[in-house]
Parts: C-alpha cells; sequence; structure tokens
C-alpha cells in the first residue's frame, strides 16, 4: 500500500520461493533469504550488487536446496555477466 507520498507502507511483504514459486509464509520459520553477492573481473565483491533467492522451509527439508541454488544461480548467472 502506498501513502499520500508515493513510499511503501506494508507492515509485512510476503515473499515467494525462487524454487517452487510458492509462497512463504508468515510462520514458515525454516524458510532462508540468500544474497548472492556479484563479483567484478578482479575477483572482488562489488558493494551492493547481489542476486537474491528466497526458499521454503519444505524445500531445505526435503534436501533439495544445495542443487536448487546451484540450478537458479547457473540461470541467472548470465544476465548480471558472471
Amino acid at each position: 500500500m502506498l501513502n499520500d507520498e508515493n513510499e511503501l507502507v506494508d507492515l509485512y511483504l510476503p515473499r515467494k520461493c525462487s524454487w517452487t514459486n510458492k509462497l512463504i509464509t508468515s510462520k514458515d520459520h525454516a524458510s532462508v533469504q540468500l544474497n548472492i553477492g556479484h563479483l567484478n573481473e578482479e575477483g572482488v565483491y562489488e558493494t551492493g550488487h547481489y542476486t537474491t533467492f528466497a526458499l521454503t522451509g519444505a524445500v531445505r527439508v526435503q534436501g533439495e536446496a544445495d542443487s536448487a541454488i546451484d540450478i537458479l544461480w547457473q540461470k541467472r548467472r548470465a544476465e548480471v555477466g558472471q
């Protein structure tokens, strides 16, 4: 929701799982959000440049989190020039 000055004022913004596209509820305490930093040509982290992935607790419990992050990053990697 936006206020009169066009600022976002919602208290809770739901997230979606990057792997399953399911909504991550507020009660899913096993869910995680990861920021993967982007590197420049010299292999140094570029401050403030990262890609965010969110995973539900169900993906983590099933043991699919590692492969999910790997596949998601491989797809996104070309977009960010890594």
